[in-house]
């Protein structure tokens, strides 16, 4: 190392604490691997290193304002490929008895293994050298950006749709059926008919208070309506009989705006409304959908197969998968 740069005063606001960072920020700029750690399964000769603890936080911020999912569902950090989870489908009965009449055993709660499908979700940035040697050119800040949007486009499209090979399995991917919670079997969502094909019925608001209301009590407790742009703008025109918006914009500052007294939230992977779509959902996704993911995030810096640019390639293993089929209901927009 040269020993001019040895002697460089330590700058106003590095703080010990932020040795890793500086540390990843000079193997992004020159490929240096001074106090890099090795990621768990896999060599440093390799190319494969941890990101620092404060890029991943960074990139966990700005994938909840691009995913919406991820900021309503039960987020866990895994520290394998696989995660298992367990629900309780009928709770411990219960019976009644005099004071001395004796006491019969009574039946055991009924369980069911939730295994959300995991799959690697990768980006792979690029910029040239030159960039990097830049001293104006936040290389840190642009890593993260570059790799937050990447897997963020990736994973909000999965946590909708994703057809579970490879990747989460989407929450309208989960089979569905008319019928209600004492009678459909564990793992089907139900969905309310709109009372037209392809449109609202002729009492849309109706609809709507059927679909919050098919969601039980329990559940409504942090629930939450889910659509795209395209079916808020339609939603958002509905009037009561006596000339009022069903929707309610915001009063305050951060509060989002409420429909039939639950917040939106605006998902753009959600379909248009369309024959037989399923283009609205209602629930507690706190409680109806996990996602489990790695805490670590691999990248591997390559600065030969495309001279005279650096490739950034950038992997975490995530799965998603609908946890509680109870605590989502959709609408479906079919006469039945």
């Amino acid at each position: 190392m040269d020993e001019t740069v040895m002697a460089r005063p330590v700058l106003e606001g590095a703080a010990a604490g932020k040795a890793a960072s500086a540390a990843f920020d000079n193997y992004v700029r020159s490929g240096a691997t001074l106090e890099m750690k090795a990621f768990t399964g896999v060599t440093g000769d390799a190319g494969g290193f941890a990101m620092p603890r404060e890029i991943d936080a960074r990139i966990d911020a700005t994938l909840k304002s691009i995913s919406p999912i991820r900021a309503i569902a039960n987020v866990v950090k895994v520290g394998s490929a696989g995660y298992r989870k367990l629900i309780t489908t009928g709770g411990t009965p219960s019976g009644w008895a005099s004071e001395a009449a004796p006491r019969p055993e009574t039946a055991t709660p009924s369980f069911v293994e939730i295994a959300p499908p995991m799959g690697e979700l990768y980006a792979n940035p690029t910029a040239t050298q030159a960039m990097l040697d830049d001293a104006m050119f936040d290389a840190e800040q642009w890593l993260a950006e570059e790799i937050a949007t990447e897997f963020a486009r990736a994973e909000g499209a999965a946590f909708v749709s994703g057809n579970g090979t490879n990747r989460p399995k989407g929450f309208l991917q989960a089979p569905v059926a008319a019928t209600g919670d004492a009678t459909r079997a564990f793992g089907t969502l139900q969905y309310l008919p709109s009372g037209a094909a392809g449109d609202f019925s002729t009492n849309p608001q109706e609809r709507l208070i059927d679909l919050v209301q098919s969601l039980r009590a329990p559940y409504r407790q942090g629930a939450v309506f889910v659509m795209n742009a395209a079916t808020l703008a339609r939603i958002r025109k509905f009037k009561t009989a006596d000339g009022a918006f069903v929707w309610q914009p915001s009063l305050a500052q951060g509060q989002p705006a409420t429909l039939l007294g639950y917040p939106v939230v605006e998902a753009e992977d959600m379909p248009d409304v369309a024959a037989n779509a399923l283009s609205i959902a209602f629930g507690n996704f706190r409680a109806g959908y996990l996602v489990a993911e790695r805490s670590e995030t691999a990248i591997l810096r390559d600065p030969y197969s495309n001279k005279p640019f650096v490739s950034f390639y950038a992997t975490k293993r995530i799965g998603g998968g609908v946890a509680d089929s109870n605590a989502i209901k959709l609408m479906k927009f079919a006469a039945a």
